[in-house]
């Protein structure tokens, strides 16, 4: 393998110390990486992102032995779409930008989530979510109690799980939500019923709570819930959405129905850092360089940097979001392979995005969450306080979650915060007509944000699990690929990134100790 070497070690160990330093300014929990020097040009193993897939891959590696590998990371810290920051006029609480759950924990001795166990290892503060018994209704003319509705669009979501699992056994095509409400005769007709329908998908999926199955309402394949699915039916496979539904929620194939919010001052990231802290040192990690350019041949990969950097490696990992991977962020040279670049296209990155309020004082629901609907789809229809015992009481926050095209349209006004405050305030006065001006506003940006492209990974119709495999394959038998998009069980999922970055490594570990267990170099 050819060998490069750039003759400014000495600012790779500057980056990296400020680095460190930066993180212990925004976290502690990874301030205690060990001090061995810059990392090398040339190495085994690249791991390219810091995420959840990242890092365990890293850690998989070592407990095989090969500590020849470098993460290299765009940010100062690890953690990925973890990400928290401070808000309020004061700054005193932490509100996480990205991933704020864990779903699915533990059933007796049954199968346990990984995440959940990295967060009880690194003593994470968390609080039981009880979204599912805990919301008050709203519509465009105030306090309206549509619960009926509510429970009848989870009853119909329920079917078209049920119906997906039967076309599935039946080998005919995928459907999206939208043409199974169809098919079902439970499309809805007013404002309440669409209102309802699209937040039972962010609630079901993004806040996830737990949907619980009666005997006759389960299905002979294993089907199972999906993570974090677009607000909008028609972007949604029902086959995926049930087949990942079982495997994190229902105990007797997955984990259970609990779902743990992170309330943790250090951010949800800790327990990503913090685990990287626990066997990393600073030569196997470069922080703040963005990865531009990804070359492979038979005689190596070799990765660019924005800021100049070559690294070259036997084998490299691209832990990036699927968002990235569908853009122009990063060249592959050669082109990927056509069945490769066909799988990345088939799976869509929605965004997904939380507007946090800070007001002087309380003045709303008591509830966990707050349903509004408008006459209009998807305009801020699922508000959470948290302003709420366990959580953060008399902070005087709260927020409002926005996905599909809404979310799209936000992405648009560019962080115009003076725009989005009157958009809301319009709502959330149609809901409490004296709510006085909020004192402190925030949203984050995922769509527009270059290292992600999106914030979570969905299935659409074209669905196939075939896809899902293409999308984790190598390429070339020295390019690989992990993330929570490219696991077929756990996609949108943390648990989906843990258990994919831990799979490759294994299998990059196999193949580097037994050349005949490496993948083909097509």
């Amino acid at each position: 393998m050819p060998w490069f070497r750039v003759s400014v070690a000495a600012a790779f160990l500057s980056l990296l110390t400020g680095a460190v330093a930066q993180a212990a300014n925004a976290t502690q929990c990874q301030a205690d990486l060990t001090q061995a020097g810059p990392p090398p040009n040339s190495t085994k193993v690249l791991i390219l992102g810091g995420g959840m897939a990242g890092v365990i891959a890293a850690r998989t590696l070592q407990q095989q032995g090969i500590t020849d590998y470098v993460i290299v990371e765009a940010k100062h810290v690890f953690g990925g779409r973890m990400s928290q920051t401070t808000f309020g006029t004061n700054g005193s609480y932490v509100i996480e930008k990205g991933a704020n759950w864990i779903h699915g924990t533990q059933t007796d001795n049954g199968p346990a989530n990984p995440v959940w166990l990295l967060a009880l290892k690194h003593n994470l503060s968390m609080v039981k979510s009880d979204l599912f018994n805990n919301i008050t209704f709203f519509d465009y003319n105030g306090p309206n109690d549509y619960s009926a509705t509510f429970d009848a669009s989870l009853t119909a979501f329920n079917n078209a799980r049920a119906l997906a699992g039967e076309r599935w056994q039946q080998n005919q095509t995928d459907l999206d939500l939208r043409s199974a409400y169809n098919y079902l005769g439970v499309s809805p007709k007013t404002p309440q019923e669409a209102a309802c329908q699209n937040a039972s998908v962010i609630i079901l999926f993004d806040f996830a709570v737990p949907l619980r199955l009666t005997p006759t309402g389960r299905i002979g394949v294993q089907m199972h819930r999906s993570a974090e699915l677009p607000a909008d039916a028609s972007q949604t496979s029902s086959l995926a959405a049930a087949w990942n539904y079982n495997y994190t929620f229902e105990s007797d194939v997955g984990y259970s129905d609990v779902d743990m919010l992170s309330v943790d001052p250090r951010g949800f990231a800790c327990i990503v850092q913090a685990e990287a802290a626990t066997f990393l040192n600073t030569s196997q990690v470069l922080f703040n360089q963005t990865v531009t350019t990804i070359q492979y041949s038979q005689s190596g990969v070799t990765v660019q940097t924005e800021s100049g950097y070559t690294l070259t490696a036997d084998h490299a990992l691209v832990t990036f979001s699927v968002g990235v991977l569908q853009g122009t962020d990063v060249s592959f040279e050669p082109a990927l392979p056509d069945w490769k670049r066909a799988a990345i296209s088939n799976i869509e990155m929605p965004v997904y995005t939380k507007i946090f309020l800070q007001f002087e004082k309380k003045f709303w629901f008591d509830t966990e969450i707050g349903l509004y609907a408008d006459q209009q789809k998807g305009r801020y229809p699922v508000w959470q306080s948290l302003d709420y015992p366990g959580v953060y009481p008399g902070s005087g926050i709260i927020f409002v979650t926005v996905t599909g095209d809404y979310a799209d349209y936000l992405e648009q006004l560019n962080k115009n915060t003076t725009q989005v405050q009157l958009e809301v305030m319009e709502v959330l006065r149609r809901m409490y007509p004296d709510a006085p001006d909020p004192i402190d506003i925030f949203l984050p940006v995922w769509g527009r944000a270059p290292l992600f492209r999106g914030s979570y990974s969905s299935w659409g119709a074209s669905f196939r699990p075939q896809h899902s495999y293409e999308l984790r394959a190598p390429v070339n038998g020295n390019l690989w690929f992990a993330g929570e998009g490219t696991s077929l069980k756990y996609f949108g999922f943390l648990q989906g990134a843990y258990l994919e970055g831990e799979n490759a490594a294994n299998n990059i570990a196999a193949c580097i100790k037994d050349s005949t267990r490496c993948p083909s170099t097509s």
